[in-house]
Formats: structure tokens, sequence, C-alpha cells
């Protein structure tokens, strides 16, 4: 049952970021074909780095067909409701921190199972998170929301960290998994809601 809810809440986040991905793709003016593959890469972008960095070839992106068709009709209902979409933009940003807490352990998970250290487990774990959205930035010539003052990639770097913590001490980890989506959404939820944003260094005028 836990594994089946994880299968749900993955699909969901791969949805949200797929759509994220195709409004910032018609935002900037790019035909069909383009907004289906920022799309995609936007969805699917991080868990295939990962898969290729530990050696699960050919990666789940490619070869799981729900992911690849939840991604195309995020790109068509974000097409065909583009003004709804806007609309919507609060909610969507929730299912977003859901996303991004989701991929966060689902990827570090996955890379502890292929037997590899801590360190990789939670770098490769924040990559799953925010891989995608950063590949998507750079396409769109835009500069990637993991580089900019918002609680991001930081909350996913939490979430990983507590997936491997519960993994060194034999916790169960169903269990650790469940805190660790919890506290990165929180993080990332409540960034959203009260404008937390990581300090930043301008440049002093003389």
């Amino acid at each position: 049952m836990t594994n089946e809810i994880y299968i749900i809440l993955d699909l969901i986040g791969t949805f949200v970021f797929a759509v994220s991905g195709a409004v910032a793709a018609r935002q900037r003016g790019l035909d069909v074909f383009g907004i289906f593959a920022i799309a995609f890469t936007t969805a699917c972008g991080g868990g295939i780095i990962r898969d290729l960095c530990i050696g699960a070839i050919p990666p789940t992106g490619l070869t799981h067909l729900p992911y690849l068709l939840t991604a195309l009709a995020a790109a068509v209902i974000s097409m065909a409701f583009y003004s709804w979409v806007n609309i919507l933009n609060h909610p969507v940003l929730i299912f977003d921190a859901v996303g991004l807490s989701v991929f966060a352990i689902a990827g570090t998970r996955k890379v502890l199972a292929f037997g590899f250290n801590y360190e990789m487990a939670i770098l490769l774990g924040i990559t799953t998170a925010v891989g995608g959205g950063v590949l998507r930035d750079v396409l769109l010539g835009r500069v990637p929301v993991i580089l900019r003052r918002e609680i991001y990639a930081s909350a996913a770097m939490v979430g990983a960290a507590i997936v491997v913590f519960g993994s060194h001490m034999s916790y169960d980890i169903n269990i650790t998994s469940a805190i660790a989506l919890f506290i990165c959404f929180g993080m990332r939820f409540m960034g959203l809601h009260y404008h937390w944003n990581l300090p930043t260094f301008g440049i002093r005028k003389k």
C-alpha cells in the first residue's frame, strides 16, 4: 500500500512539473513540439540524470509509459486550458511542493537501494527533485530556481538527509520517508506562504 501511495504521488509530481514546464515554454513562444519537449524534460529530467549516474539503464523516465503519458497529458492540458492554469497558480505551487518532496525522497531511496554511499544518495536525491527544473530553465535561458533565493533545493536536501540518517540508524524506511516527505513539503510550503528566502549578497555601490 505504501509503495502505491508513493507511485501516485510520484505521478502527481510528474504531472505538476510537466505543467510548469509547458507553461514556461508557452510563455517563451515555443511551438507544440517545444512545449512537449520542455514539459517532459522538466518532469523526468532529474530522474533520468539520477538513473544514468547510478547505472540504472535505461532510465525509468524513458522506459515506463505512465511517466511519458502523464507528461504529455499535462502539456496538452496546459495548452488547451492555459488561462485556467494561470488562475490555478497557487494550487499548482502546492502540488509542485509535493512533487519536489516525493522526488527527493524517492530518488534518495533508489540510490541507497543500488548500494551507493550516503553522500551520493543525498546529492542524487536533490538532483532527482530539482534537475528537471534546472534543465527547463537552462533551455529557456532563465536563471534556475535553485540559484535564486527561494527555499527549494535546500528543502530537498533536508528531506534527502533525513532518509539517509534513518537508513544509517536502521530505522523503518517507510516511517523515515514519511517524516522526510512531511518536513520537505513543510519547508517548501512555508517558504512559499511566508515568502521565506535564503540570504543574498548584493553588490555595494561605491
